[in-house]
């Protein structure tokens, strides 16, 4: 049975402009050359222009820290949508469209120069708009080591300030990328220096993982198909397995990996947000709020996995020499940037949790990534299904590791 596209949740409205294209706005895009940019922000940005549903108005200012310049940027980008996943064909006439307001700015971002460097660009870019068109987005696609110096940053120069409504034009929104933080205490401390200088309305704590149609479906496929709704429960469900498998290495992030882990990068972010989906009662409707107030009914229904001073129940791992697609690859410490004594986990194994089995959770760095929702039935629904033991594969066929 063909599960429905996925119903987006519900936004504040905007009370001026177009309801149909984005306001206008520069996106500024920190770490415009990492492996986030350009395997998911440039394509979804190139989507959204091949769906017109960018203004005339809107541009995009890459900042890195390697010295470039427009032209160089834009053939690394267009470079870069060759080999993505996530657009089948690139159309010369969207691409030129998208190249004409693709700007870059290079510099260090623990330094102030840089940032005198980007307010002159945004000078350049926004001369040609009306000043209540002047809106800012600021993506930080960058390792959450520099979110707290990029932020003091973009605040001491004036490059962002506070708005104190969702209406208040021109705008400043700030988007900041998973993982948040490195500890609790550090989520802590991020989240207070985030609410000193920016209203709530004005920032997007992201997941970009979210945005997959396959995991929005999870929810179309619980709370609309009338066949699988009133089956989802404990009495027909014995347990639920996730299973995030990959079939690359690191691919030069070797930084980020020896930084965050894969605990950090995938278990505490996406998969637990896949798992808030899979245990929620229906919101009382489907807006943001709603939807965050029942995912958090999930997390705080989790016990803790350490008890008693009991070792956990996990196990975690790296990936050693191999071969995909019969091509040799090297193992996670022979990888670049990779300290050979160093350990971060790149692979992760959990079980149990209450009323839930999560009995798989590995990566093996990057997408592309296979996400499976596996869910075997306790017992089958009298004359729905033919046979005794039953399995629901939500998602996609379940991705060996190499």
């Amino acid at each position: 049975m063909k599960t429905p596209h996925a119903v987006p949740l519900i936004r504040a409205p905007r009370r001026r402009g177009n309801r149909d294209k984005a306001d206008p706005c520069t996106l500024v895009i920190f770490g415009a050359v990492g492996d986030l940019t350009k395997r998911k922000l440039i394509p979804a940005i190139y989507y959204l222009a091949e769906q017109k549903l960018l203004p005339d108005n809107f541009a995009l200012l890459a900042v890195a820290r390697d010295q470039n310049t427009d032209e160089g940027y834009r053939a690394i980008m267009r470079e870069a949508m060759t080999h993505s996943d996530e657009i089948h064909k690139v159309h010369d006439d969207v691409w030129q469209w998208l190249c004409e307001r693709t700007f870059y700015a290079g510099g260090d971002f623990s330094k102030s120069d840089a940032y005198v460097n980007i307010e002159n660009r945004l000078k350049e870019i926004e001369s040609r708009s009306a000043v209540y068109d002047r809106n800012r987005l600021f993506y930080l696609a960058i390792p959450p080591s520099v979110f707290e110096t990029t932020l003091k940053h973009l605040c001491s120069s004036r490059l962002a300030w506070r708005t104190h409504s969702y209406e208040e034009r021109p705008w400043v929104r700030v988007v900041i990328e998973k993982p948040f933080g490195r500890s609790f205490e550090s989520a802590m401390a991020l989240n207070r220096l985030v609410l000193d200088q920016f209203g709530e309305h004005q920032i997007y704590r992201i997941d970009h993982h979210l945005g997959k149609e396959c995991v929005q479906n999870i929810l179309v496929f619980r709370f609309a198909n009338s066949i699988f709704e009133p089956l989802w429960n404990r009495h027909y469900i014995s347990h639920v397995q996730i299973t995030a498998a990959e079939s690359v290495g690191v691919e030069g992030r070797g930084k980020y990996y020896e930084e965050a882990g894969v605990l950090r990068d995938m278990f505490q972010n996406h998969l637990l947000q896949l798992l808030t989906l899979a245990a929620m009662e229906p919101p009382s409707s489907f807006t943001a709020d709603a939807v965050r107030d029942e995912k958090v009914k999930v997390l705080h229904s989790v016990r803790q996995l350490v008890n008693d001073g009991c070792e956990p129940p996990v196990v975690r791992a790296q990936y050693d020499v191999g071969t995909i697609d019969g091509k040799s690859v090297p193992a996670y410490r022979n990888e670049p940037d990779v300290a050979p004594v160093r350990v971060p986990e790149l692979a992760v194994s959990v079980s149990p949790l209450p009323g839930l089995l999560i009995d798989r959770l590995l990566k093996a760095a990057t997408p592309p990534l296979t996400v499976t929702v596996v869910v075997p039935l306790r017992v089958p629904p009298p004359g729905l299904l033919p046979r005794a033991t039953v399995t629901w594969s939500v998602l996609s066929p379940l991705t060996r590791l190499p």
